[in-house]
Parts: structure tokens; C-alpha cells; sequence
């Protein structure tokens, strides 16, 4: 009952109170600023289900939000600072423990991100950056490129993620509800989501909680799947603190977050090339 309570008003939230989407917003010189496109209101019979894969999408944004949506999580996740642990598991079976520091500076579009992610391993410590246009590396205060298969770790941690369905509006990709499974005796929708690059991401999203629960993409002949755990609210947004993500069926890393904080003013520095 609670949850469907929670649904209602989300519902009342996304497609009852338009006059919250549609107030004019004026720039510091007084000239009206162009409204931020949503997804145009629908029609929805619960008793039914969610039908359409942006219908899925929204309200899974809506429950990331604290029914707030969109609104709420622009406003409180303008910065992220993300600290955990990572375990990896490589072809040869040998695992690495690290730390690491995930820092996000939030942009209007999606595919113009500012993130760091600094790894310290047991022998080095290093940092992988997306500044909005390009991915490089930096050692000891040094600039260097990135293998092609941790660059595309990275990008993938970046494109094929939870964060990726929720700003799907802003990044100008299209998401298509495919279909209901049931897995391990819960339900889901599953939503493809497609990239204006084409790449593609599957993600199941749970009939019950409408929260995030697996992801799956395919890359170089290589089947990913990535399951979330423990949701939990930080801040007033809804966060899984831990993922495990699978290479073929055999698992390549474990992720458990610690710590994350949003709101935090960053130096720009921390995404630019070091200049000598």
C-alpha cells in the first residue's frame, strides 16, 4: 500500500504538476531562458503496468530522486566524490584489491561529463579522466594514453552504467521497453536503451521498486552484465552502494562504495591535462 501511495504521488509529480516543468526561468540579464525538454505526459492504467520504455525510464528517475525526479537529483548531484574499494578479477584468475576516487563534475548534456577516476593499487596509483571531450591518463604528474582496454573499461563504467538510464533524456538517447522477465522469482521490465552512438545497453528494472537491479551490454564478442545491491539514500537520492560486474558469465570486479558526497565545490584543475 505504502508503495503504491509513493507511485501515485509520482505520478501526480511527473504528469499531473506540468506548471512545476513549465515555469519561466530568466538568465542574470533578464532574458528568458529555453525550457528544458520532457518527455510529454501519457496516460497510465497501474492496474496494467508501464507500457512504454520512457514511461520505465521516468519513473525509475522519479524513484532515484526521492520522487523529486530529474529536478531533485540536478539539484543535489551537481558534484559527485565517490570513494570505495574495488576487487578485480583478471583472465588468469589472479584478483587485485584497490581504492579508488570517482569525481564528477555534472553537465547539462550527459556526453559532456567532467569524471576522474583515481585507482590506487598495491604498486601505483594512477588517474583516468574524461573531460567532456577526451579520455587520458595521468602518473606522477604526467600525461600519458591510456591502453585501449582500460580506456574502454572506462568508458564503459561511463556509458553503460545507472547513471546513463537516468540522464538518457539529456544525452539524447532513446529508451524501448522490450518486454517483462521474471528472474529468480522477481519481476522486471527490461528497457534497451540506445545511445545516439547506436551503443546499446539493456537494463531490468525491478515491477515492484521500479529501482535499478541489472544491466547487460555486449562488447567485442564479450557478453557484460552488472547487478546493483544495496540501495540506500544519500543526500535524498537513492544510491546502490555496491555492483558486481560479469565478463561470459565469470566475475571481473566487485565495486563497494564507502563514502559519497554531492554538492561539493571542485577545482576545474582536477579534469584538465597537467601543464608543465
Amino acid at each position: 500500500m505504502r508503495f503504491k501511495t509513493s507511485l501515485l504521488l509520482a505520478f501526480l509529480i511527473i504528469f499531473g504538476a506540468s506548471s512545476v516543468f513549465a515555469q519561466d526561468k530568466f538568465d542574470e540579464n533578464g532574458k528568458k531562458e529555453k525550457p528544458t525538454k520532457t518527455p510529454a505526459p501519457q496516460k497510465i492504467d497501474f492496474k496494467k503496468g508501464l507500457k512504454t520504455g520512457p514511461q520505465v525510464a521516468e519513473f525509475s528517475i522519479l524513484v532515484y530522486g526521492n520522487l523529486r525526479g530529474r529536478i531533485g537529483l540536478n539539484q543535489i548531484r551537481k558534484t559527485t566524490v565517490e570513494v570505495g574499494k574495488l576487487k578485480t578479477t583478471n583472465a588468469d584468475g589472479t584478483v587485485i584489491e584497490s581504492t579508488y576516487e570517482t569525481t564528477i563534475k555534472r553537465a547539462k548534456d550527459y556526453n559532456k561529463e567532467q569524471i576522474r577516476f583515481n585507482q590506487k593499487l598495491p604498486s601505483a596509483e594512477y588517474a583516468l579522466i574524461y573531460n567532456g571531450d577526451k579520455i587520458f591518463g595521468i602518473f606522477n604528474n604526467t600525461v600519458f594514453t591510456p591502453r585501449e582496454d582500460a580506456a574502454k573499461a572506462f568508458q564503459n563504467r561511463i556509458w553503460h552504467s545507472l547513471e546513463a538510464l537516468l540522464r538518457y533524456n539529456e544525452s539524447g538517447a532513446t529508451v524501448k521497453l522490450e518486454g517483462e522477465k521474471t528472474l529468480m522469482g522477481v519481476d522486471f521490465y527490461k528497457v534497451a536503451m540506445t545511445a545516439k552512438d547506436k551503443r546499446k545497453t539493456d537494463y531490468y528494472v525491478s515491477k515492484k521498486s521500479l529501482r535499478v537491479m541489472m544491466l547487460e551490454y555486449e562488447e567485442d564478442g564479450v557478453k557484460y552484465r552488472r547487478k546493483y545491491y544495496d540501495h540506500n539514500y544519500a543526500q535524498g537520492t537513492l544510491v546502490p552502494y555496491r555492483s558486481v560486474l560479469w565478463a561470459d558469465g565469470k566475475i571481473r570486479e566487485e565495486q563497494t562504495i564507502q563514502t559519497i558526497t554531492y554538492g561539493q565545490t571542485l577545482d576545474d584543475g582536477l579534469f584538465e591535462e597537467v601543464k608543465g
